[in-house]
């Protein structure tokens, strides 16, 4: 029988290698200082990245987007009435120099009439005075449109530079606030209902706004032509429209509200969808959550520009059927059938080409693309103003 081997002598325990610590009943040294305070801040760090990423739900750009408070609309209305007339002063003295270059290479007899632009709409304006007390009938012989800016300003003073301009302004300054408000007031009605990335609201907002305010103000402005040709009373004013409308209808009130349709409402809906466009495309670009001034002022004039001259060929029927209409009116003679505005069309094509439909596409550029933007920065300049006060209004 094999007997098992004695016990030798029991053997010292070798040190464990793990951490170089001793044994299992040893007890692990503190950590140094550094190590200690290491582990505090990252604890500290991890709990506030937690808190701060909690509320994230997405990583949509749009959510991430400070909240603003609303402008009202009567601030809409103030925002709108100030960029109209800060527009009309800065673009009125380029038409007025126009009009004095037409009115020295073809004198302006009494009765004819021509188109007056104060950068927020077009008026209809007869020659009434014989001689040259008219401010359009001046004596000028300028020799192109820097020498006329000049030689009016040094001759009749700074102030004719805006010749005609408050009349006009009685019209066309309620005529941009009926269309800004509108237009801001539809696009957040619709937004609401429709969400905020629809991108046909600019369109639809923009035909709907415009259509209103021409419709506003035509028949006004068929009166202040009236008026502007003969002086009036109110007594016969009222008997002035009280007869025609006897004659001809309500509808008569409107004569020149189908052609301005045609070349206004396609004119409003490109603008807004492809200032809207631009001005977020501008930035995102750039990484801005709103834009800024000169990304208001780029985008209104390349957008304006870009509708200005698709809807060229219908403001060269409007102004010519307006012309049309003034001249058949004050020989008072019947208005011919062929007066629709796709026979003037026609008539221009047949007689002057394509190219008749384009004609003073310059003009209008140099005139159109300044006033949009002017316009609409300002419009919006002054929208972030109230939307600023209303916010630090809300924080109180």
């Amino acid at each position: 029988m094999q007997l098992a081997p004695e016990a030798g002598p029991a053997l010292p325990r070798r040190p464990s290698r793990l951490l170089g610590l001793t044994g299992s009943p040893a007890v692990l040294p503190p950590p140094p200082p550094d190590f200690q305070l290491l582990m505090l801040q990252t604890k500290y760090w991890s709990i506030e990245l937690r808190k701060r990423l909690k509320p994230v739900k997405n990583m949509d750009p749009e959510s991430e987007k400070p909240r603003i408070c609303n402008v009202t609309p009567f601030q809409q209305i103030v925002a709108s009435c100030t960029g109209a007339i800060l527009t009309s002063l800065m673009v009125t003295p380029l038409d007025v120099v126009k009009i004095r270059l037409q009115a020295q290479s073809n004198q302006f007899s009494k009765g004819k009439c021509f188109v007056y632009n104060n950068g927020l709409m077009d008026h209809l304006c007869i020659c009434e005075e014989e001689g040259n007390k008219a401010w359009y009938k001046k004596p000028g012989y300028f020799r192109g449109t820097l020498d006329a800016f000049l030689k009016i300003i040094r001759n009749e003073g700074i102030k004719s530079l805006w010749s005609g301009l408050p009349p006009t302004l009685v019209m066309a300054v309620p005529a941009t606030v009926i269309y800004f408000t509108c237009y801001d007031q539809l696009t957040a009605l619709l937004k609401s209902k429709l969400g905020e990335n629809e991108r046909h609201i600019p369109i639809v907002a923009g035909i709907v706004a415009r259509f209103g305010a021409v419709t506003v103000i035509s028949p006004l402005e068929l009166i202040r032509t009236k008026m502007q040709s003969k002086r009036f009373s109110y007594n016969e004013l009222h008997q002035f429209v009280s007869k025609k409308v006897s004659k001809d209808g309500w509808i008569s009130l409107w004569s020149g509200w189908a052609p301005t349709l045609l070349r206004d409402v396609p004119f409003s809906a490109m603008y807004w969808y492809n200032y809207e466009l631009l001005k977020k495309w501008l930035c995102e670009k750039y990484g801005l959550y709103e834009p800024t001034f000169m990304i208001n002022f780029t985008s209104g004039a390349l957008s304006g520009s870009f509708a200005a001259v698709v809807t060229l060929p219908f403001d060269v029927v409007k102004t010519q059927k307006q012309t049309q209409l003034w001249m058949y009116e004050s020989h008072k003679i019947s208005m011919p059938l062929h007066m629709s505005t796709w026979a003037i069309m026609k008539n221009i094509v047949a007689k002057n080409g394509f190219s008749g439909l384009f004609t003073g596409l310059t003009p209008r550029l140099i005139k159109i693309a300044p006033a949009c933007a002017i316009m609409i920065s300002t419009y919006e300049f002054g929208k972030a103003f109230f939307q600023k006060q209303n916010t630090q209004k809300q924080q109180l």
